[in-house]
């Protein structure tokens, strides 16, 4: 049956936030396809929009049911996003040398955007169920470890070493939010440390060449080096004000690669300048803190630990992918949330969305 309380509690502040950053991807996308050489791929902002409206409903859909049946089924979702990426390494679609998309009918999906959402819910769960008060002990954190490891593991393998890194963070995150015991949190900030260096000889060539072109981008400028001088010249040229929609030099000469997907924000920033890119960013940092202060004003630490986890998701995102555009990271390839190009990518994140208007509704409710 309806309950009035729901329209009473509806957080319109979330919606608002996500709409409007998704019109501002979809306004980004089409100048790209429209200004830029791609005209005869101008059917992929048609796609976004489509994606759009279906991450909506999505959205929709996450709000309605009682958001604490998550708790229940939360290994359920877990382990059907683990068999999606199990059958992306068999059945998995082949694109620039990675195999990271299932093919359904006439819709691709990328599995491993969606098992971000399963490892905030497994971990909330886990987490909500075995509080300490003097924080988790490195046995006890054995179990979260794990279902870290899995889909971490199974992202590498496409390879996708980005959004495993961004799982691992936002687990990190998490983790360190309900709190880890002193000893244990030295031994593994040591540990972590140390393995840095090893870490090195494990990763691919073309992983290697990302980190050196992030320390010199100038040691090979029309190879490794291109994707961010360009980007930087895109960031430059726009300056306070920005050369306005359409206008964008970088972008219509198509100087800038990736530019509807990676670097969609080096688009933003040439055409809207400096005080429009501030802007953007101000707006994210709003719904960050907007869903920080839903999670610390819930009363049901499953909620208080979801919302949090989605607002680390978030986070990571935004920092790692204006980070690598602007030249302060390596280029990991990890979208914008809502304004970069990609169905799975803003389904997710609508998803993400609806699950913080969830727990918004009912942070107040007792039952």
């Amino acid at each position: 049956m309806f309950d009035r309380r729901f329209v009473q509690y509806f957080d319109w502040g979330l919606l608002g936030l996500a709409v409007l950053l998704g019109g501002l991807g979809l306004l980004s996308l089409y100048s790209v396809v429209t200004a830029g050489a791609m005209t005869a791929q101008k059917i992929l902002y048609l796609k976004q929009l489509i994606w759009f409206g279906a991450g909506l409903l999505l959205m929709v859909v996450c709000f309605l049911f009682n958001y604490k049946l998550l708790d229940r089924y939360a290994h359920a979702v877990y382990v059907f996003c683990i068999l999606l990426l199990i059958a992306v390494l068999f059945f998995g679609k082949h694109v620039s040398g990675s195999q990271r998309w299932l093919v359904l009918g006439p819709v691709s999906i990328q599995p491993s955007e969606i098992v971000k959402i399963a490892v905030i819910v497994v971990l909330a769960r886990y987490y909500s169920k075995n509080a300490y008060t003097r924080g988790f002990t490195l046995r006890q954190l054995f179990t979260p470890v794990t279902l870290v490891l899995i889909p971490f593991a199974l992202i590498v393998r496409q390879p996708d070493l980005g959004t495993a890194l961004l799982v691992v963070l936002i687990a990190g995150s998490m983790t360190v939010f309900v709190k880890i015991e002193r000893r244990s949190f030295l031994y593994l900030f040591t540990s972590g440390t140390v393995a840095i260096p090893l870490v090195w000889f494990l990763l691919k060539n073309y992983q290697k060449q990302r980190i050196l072109t992030f320390l010199n981008p100038d040691r090979d400028p029309l190879g490794a080096g291109y994707h961010i001088i360009q980007s930087k010249i895109a960031i430059g040229s726009g300056m306070l004000t920005g050369k306005g929609f359409l206008k964008g030099t970088q972008n219509a000469l198509s100087f800038l690669p990736e530019q509807h997907t990676d670097f969609i924000f080096s688009v933003f920033a040439e055409e809207w300048g400096f005080v429009g890119s501030a802007i953007l960013i101000l707006v994210f940092l709003l719904l960050i803190v907007w869903g920080l202060n839903v999670a610390y004003s819930c009363r049901d630490p499953f909620g208080t630990i979801l919302a949090m986890g989605i607002c680390a998701m978030i986070f990571w995102q935004v920092v790692i992918n204006v980070g690598m555009v602007m030249g302060l990271m390596p280029v990991v390839g990890v979208p914008l949330p809502f304004v970069s190009y990609g169905g799975s990518s803003i389904a997710t994140m609508m998803i993400a969305i609806g699950l913080l208007i969830n727990v918004s509704m009912r942070r107040f409710m007792l039952e």
